[in-house]
Order: C-alpha cells, then structure tokens, then sequence
C-alpha cells in the first residue's frame, strides 16, 4: 500500500492534531493564561489522560526510539551528527521566517532569510553553518511563540502521543507549522511524501540521541518525572517566546534542533 494513503501518514497525524487544537482552543480561550502565570490549581486538567500518554511514550522511547537513538550514536561520529542537525535546521529556515514576519520581529527576519542564504549556497544545502560564522546567530520560531508573543496563554498542558510535552496553544501551533512548511507542497506534488516522513523520524532520532543522558538525570533527580517535565516544558516555552529574556531552568533536552556543539546533552535553549 502507497505510504501517502497509510492512516498513520505524518500528514494525517498532523490533521488530527490541527482539528483536535482548534476544537479545544475555541472551548478554552476565556480561561487563557500570559506571562508565567498559570491557569487554576496546575493547569492541566487533562492531568489523568496527559498521563497515560506519557506513560505510553516512555514505554514506546525504552524499547523503539531509545534503542534506536543509542545505535545512531554509536554509527555516526559527531561530525556527521552535527551535519545533520545543521541540514534539518536550514530545511526549518522558511518556517522560522514566517513566524518571525507573524511576530513582526523584521530583523530577526533579516538574520532568517541571510542565514538560509548562505547555509544554502556557501553551507552546502546546510550541512555547514558558515553563516553562525559570519555573524548571523541562529534563533528559532514557531507559530505557537507566535500566539504568546500576541499574548494568547497556553491554554492548558497536554502531552501529545510521540510529541511529548505541549499544550493547547503548542499543539495548534505544530499544525499551523506543518501546513505553512513550504517543503510539504513540494514533496506532495512531486509524489515525495515519504521523505517528510524520513526528516521527521530522523529529526526525533537525532534529538533523542542528543538527549539521554540529560532526561536520564532528570528523571533519577525528580520525586514525580512527569510533573516536573510540565514544569520546565512551561518554563523553557516562557524563555522562547520572551526570546530568553524571563528565567527558565534550561535543562529539558533539545528537541529543537538547538547547535549540540561540544555537548552530546544539548539543552532546549535556542537563544
């Protein structure tokens, strides 16, 4: 069966989570919190079912995408890991200056449009940062940042099968993200759907190999693991959309596609 008609396809999965998102951001928007405040009593109201998910992705992490993330580690040498995330990073740039024009930051968006341009010429298609180099700092945006810089609050946590920790303005942002990615049209009228699908599955690999030793100690320093991945998922998202200008504990793993130089645990921070 063509992979673009499977009913697990990344394209689908993003639909479901878009409609589910709008559904529920209609439903939520008067009780919206800003800033670093949160809504009544944690703020996750779905506290029960957020932790069968997450209870879910563990399970799925220790006997898939962990194993996975560690051969990974293993086979590729950290030049080529490097590589890859600065390549997936540059295939990012046009979302990110989408978002940066939304946030009506112009010369965030200048720093945007230079970087794609010389990683993708003088960076060989991105697999180098030479514009880093040149003195065009890398910063990353999406459309959930987007709402919280026009002031819209999380909503309410949610922990999203796969995607891990979120909330109700993230998750209707990742959805707004996929259908403003420009590669998503060409890979659809190019019959090129599957390779979408390679650059999510790599992306998550790559992450997760930078990540185990980080979630690893969180998890053996924490009394209750998921309350305190919601904690920093809300504090690290704060320091996002305030461009790292309100204290964050920036100890959750990269899952951002943040520079892993010199460091196997890169942190979630962008800035």
């Amino acid at each position: 069966m063509p992979l673009t008609k499977s009913p697990f396809s990344i394209g689908k999965r993003f639909r479901l989570v878009g409609v589910l998102a709008v559904s529920l951001l209609l439903s939520a928007c008067a009780s919206t919190t800003a800033g670093n405040e949160e809504a009544p009593g944690n703020g996750d109201p779905l506290e029960g079912l957020n932790r069968m998910v997450f209870s879910i992705n563990l399970a799925a992490d220790f006997v898939i995408v962990r194993p996975v993330a560690e051969l990974y580690r293993t086979v590729i040498p950290a030049p080529g890991r490097k590589a890859v995330v600065a390549f997936l990073r540059n295939l990012e740039s046009p979302v990110v200056l989408a978002n940066d024009i939304l946030q009506g930051n112009i010369p965030r968006a200048g720093n945007t449009t230079a970087r794609f341009l010389i990683n993708s010429t003088l960076g060989l298609a991105g697999i180098f940062d030479v514009a880093a180099k040149m003195g065009f700092p890398r910063h990353s945006e999406d459309f959930g940042q987007t709402l919280g810089v026009w002031g819209m609050g999380e909503g309410f946590y949610l922990v999203l099968p796969a995607f891990g920790p979120s909330s109700l303005r993230d998750a209707f942002g990742l959805g707004v993200d996929y259908y403003m990615d420009p590669l998503r049209y060409w890979a659809k009228d190019t019959d090129q759907e599957r390779l979408m699908l390679a650059r999510t599955a790599v992306r998550g690999i790559d992450a997760r190999a930078r990540s185990i030793e980080t979630l690893d100690e969180i998890e053996r320093s924490s009394i209750d693991f998921y309350a305190t991945v919601r904690s920093l998922y809300r504090q690290q998202r704060q320091s996002e959309i305030h461009n790292g200008e309100v204290p964050s504990l920036p100890v959750l793993p990269d899952f951002s596609l943040d520079d892993p130089d010199d460091d196997e645990t890169a942190l979630l921070s962008d800035d």
